[in-house]
């Protein structure tokens, strides 16, 4: 059986795209499938660099087509930044290996400030470098400040002509040991204050680029890399002063959306090989499949992936829709981040509970599926920063519905041109949402969805309230994020929804799945309750909010039915 709500490279036939985008997908597809699941394993465990796999996206201009804008595409109609199909592909790529998914995404990160520069020498140069093969990198981060950009140590010296000699070192730059350009953030040292940031091109291929090793053990090259004298040419420069600073974080905003479709491309592989296992091994003389908790920790994972999907293809919507005045994706996009991210984990970790031993095989994918997974929720900024980030909005999203107009799902074939120019990265206590509620209300006949929604209408009434925390409690993060877990499952089950009434999904699997959730919510306003620092108010308010999802037996019963019939559905090409 096919299911249609996860990817499946067997059947996989993405019609809702233009010719072209659906050759390069399917091309992708394949290319992975001859190379067969022995072959890419083996690659993984002896740490090969992917140069076959460079060649091949080279050959098809597989990266030159998803990630040329319009605007430099020289009328190529093929070429655009249209975030529906890059997330497809960066699905795909997660599905095969993350290491794959990881040099598209640095290169996604390392063209973010160029496709936002005023410098058109430096686009033209970036879109041929694109056409030629080259991969990209993202010189941000640093050995002892981390992503810190307040404190970087890269350091600009005018040389007296126009240009600077830079000198300082970088650390985690993926892709920085092959980058036809590399995209580094520094300041200038006789300039203070936000004034002085500069963000530069860099070649790593110049000699004065040096190249200091790979910091992880791993088929992917994360680098560190040091500039000593480095010449920066005036026609290098991509951006200066408080500009760089934005060009900074709006590179984040654009690149960490693709850490979600990873995520959902890993736990889908490792669901099909997992439920294949279990369905086909025996234990005191019944399928292990047939023991009722493992049917339980197998829906569980199958739901929160279908969940997963739902989120990330909404959020989609929104940042294709984006404006000046529509920001909404600012709160959606740390959500993929943070929330569909550790969802991933907990998929794979229900998995593993079921496969015990076999996950640590090393002829399956699913045991580097249960390394490489941990990582995306690490990556462009912890869970806790993007949560804190997720609370800024709280006031605003649950209080303060302001009128949009309904945002279609976007499959079209348009320029995403707005990632690029996105503008100033500050003022997010001015962004609105549409109203919560009608997503909820569409599916009130559903317990499950009804129970939920009324989580929320308590939470939307605790932030109302006198119990709420205020300007003293603002320093506990630990307080704040547990709030901050209750609000995210409140947006997460919105966007769920909206998604599942534009697709028609199943109401079964649409109950069951909000099960999960008010199981979840009820988990977290525990955890609030224990909280040190929690008032006898909150305390109260947290157990008051405690819900029993709705049971029922004959649709718990259907909705295993999907589960079980993903045993044998898709097998990697041997």
């Amino acid at each position: 059986m096919t299911d249609p709500l996860l990817f499946n490279p067997h059947t996989y036939d993405p019609s809702h795209f233009d010719d072209e985008t659906r050759r390069l997908l399917r091309a992708t597809i394949d290319w992975f499938e001859s190379r067969g699941k022995r072959r890419l394993v083996a690659d993984y465990l002896d740490r090969a660099w992917y140069s076959d796999f460079l060649e091949f996206a080279a050959e098809e201009g597989l990266f030159a087509t998803f990630m040329t804008p319009a605007a430099q595409a020289g009328g190529n109609p093929d070429k655009r930044w249209d975030t529906s199909r890059n997330a497809a592909l960066s699905e795909i790529l997660g599905f095969y290996g993350l290491n794959y998914w990881y040099t598209w995404q640095v290169t996604v990160l390392g063209l973010g400030p160029v496709w936002q520069s005023g410098n058109a020498a430096a686009r033209a140069r970036a879109a041929e470098l694109l056409d030629a093969g080259e991969v990209f990198a993202f010189g941000l981060s640093e050995k002892e400040h981390g992503a810190d950009i307040y404190s970087t140590d890269m350091v600009l010296t005018p040389d007296g002509e126009g240009g600077f000699r830079a000198n300082g070192g970088k650390y985690y730059i993926g892709n920085g040991n092959a980058a036809g350009l590399v995209s580094v953030f520094g300041r200038r040292a006789d300039v203070e204050g936000p004034e002085g940031y500069v963000f530069f091109a860099a070649d790593s291929r110049h000699p004065d680029y040096h190249l200091v090793k790979n910091v992880v053990d791993s088929q992917k090259y994360v680098s560190e890399f040091r500039l000593r004298d480095y010449p920066v040419r005036a026609e290098d420069v991509l951006h200066t002063g408080q500009a760089a600073f934005d060009a900074a974080l709006n590179t984040v905003n654009v690149g960490k959306f693709n850490l979600c479709t990873a995520s959902v491309g890993i736990a889908e592989h490792a669901l099909y090989e997992a439920v294949t296992h279990a369905h086909n091994r025996v234990l005191y003389g019944r399928p292990v499949t047939a023991f009722t908790h493992v049917r339980r920790e197998l829906t569980d994972a199958y739901l929160r992936l279908v969940a997963m999907r739902l989120f990330s293809d909404r959020a989609v919507d929104y940042f294709r829709s984006a404006g000046p005045e529509d920001r909404r994706y600012l709160l959606f996009n740390p959500m993929t981040k943070m929330k569909v991210t550790t969802e991933g984990e907990k998929v794979v970790d229900l998995l593993w509970d079921v496969i015990a031993a076999k996950g640590f095989e090393k002829d399956t994918y699913f045991a580097q599926a249960a390394a490489e997974i941990r990582g995306l929720p690490k990556l462009e900024g912890t869970v806790h920063v993007n949560l804190s980030l997720i609370l800024k909005f709280l006031g605003n999203h649950l209080l303060a519905p302001a009128d949009f107009e309904p945002v279609p799902t976007r499959l079209d074939a348009a320029d995403d041109a707005f990632l690029f120019a996105q503008g100033p990265a500050r003022g997010l206590g001015s962004v609105r949402f549409h109203d919560w509620r009608p997503a909820y209300d569409a599916f009130a006949h559903l317990p499950n969805v009804a129970l939920l929604r009324g989580q929320a209408d308590a939470l939307a009434a605790f932030a109302a309230s006198g119990d709420a925390p205020g300007k003293e409690q603002g320093k506990d993060l630990d307080l704040l994020l547990s709030v901050g877990h209750l609000f995210a499952l409140v947006v997460y089950g919105q966007l769920v929804l909206e998604q599942a009434r534009l697709t028609g999904l199943d109401e079964d699997v649409l109950d069951e799945l909000f099960a999960v959730l008010v199981r979840d919510f009820s988990a977290h306003a525990v955890e609030l309750h224990g909280k040190d620092g929690a008032t006898a108010g909150q305390q109260e308010w947290a157990l008051s909010a405690v819900r029993r999802p709705a049971c029922d037996a004959q649709r718990s019963g259907r909705v295993w039915e999907r589960v079980e019939a993903l045993s044998g559905a898709y097998e990697m090409n041997p």
